[in-house]
């Protein structure tokens, strides 16, 4: 089976330093570990409110890293100049509310296929890879095949939060079909948001996944075993489900 590949996202690195202000803890510096660890590519969300990462970090992610970095964003003309002006690997359109703690469900892309458009457009111009967080729904992703994204990342938040049972075993089922519809329309899939160690496996092991993003639930555990142990662990899981 084909390797998947993991993204560590370090938006709460920055949220631990910006509780007290000054430079520590440095997302860079997290940045530098994780891909020591085994991280494939570094995410980071530039919000309008900047309540974590913040325009200086993304200066610095753009000019020093060595691996693809992820700029997740929302979809409006601030952040769009600077994704244009960085230029990252990738630009995820996410939807963004100010009163939300993280970023809660996907965009509604066959919505706002007009607006979305002049997005995905732009970045596509300077070459940059536009990905698009969507719910497992299938209307979503036709829509997104629609605009010419790349890839699609789904919003997996929920399957993560319900306990075992017929729901859980049915909202799987539902990013298992994502999963597939997304390679059958050549749109690369990727998935995020709630991911841990006991919930990682089954998504892992789906054949059409080609990333993970995860950030919270590493941070997190970093602080009780260290950054590189925890992403190194977060990627031996991935690996051993991937061949199951």
């Amino acid at each position: 089976m084909s390797y998947l590949r993991l993204g560590v996202n370090i938006d709460h690195v920055a949220t631990i330093r910006n509780a007290r202000g000054g430079i520590h803890p440095d997302p860079l510096r997290a940045a530098e570990i994780a891909e020591q660890a085994g991280a494939d590519g570094i995410t980071a969300h530039l919000r309008e409110d900047r309540r974590h990462i913040a325009d200086k970090d993304i200066k610095l992610l753009a000019e020093n890293l060595t691996i693809p970095l992820n700029f997740e964003m929302a979809a409006t003309d601030e952040m769009l100049g600077i994704a244009l002006t960085h230029e990252p690997h990738a630009s995820c359109l996410v939807p963004e509310k100010r009163e939300e703690r993280t970023t809660e469900g996907g965009l509604d892309v066959a919505g706002s296929h007009n607006k979305l458009m002049y997005f995905v457009d732009s970045l596509k111009e300077k070459n940059i890879r536009v990905s698009l967080f969507v719910e497992p729904d299938t209307k979503q992703i036709e829509a997104a095949r629609k605009l010419g994204a790349d890839i699609i990342e789904i919003h997996v938040g929920r399957y993560c939060d319900l306990e075992s049972g017929d729901l859980r075993a049915k909202e799987f089922a539902r990013i298992q079909s994502a999963a597939k519809l997304a390679e059958e329309l050549d749109i690369e899939c990727h998935a995020g948001h709630g991911l841990t160690y006991d919930t990682v496996a089954p998504i892992a092991a789906i054949p059409n996944m080609k990333e993970l993003n995860i950030g919270h639930f590493l941070i997190g555990e970093a602080i009780f075993v260290g950054l590189d142990t925890a992403i190194r662990k977060m990627r031996k899981l991935m690996d051993e489900a991937r061949a199951s």
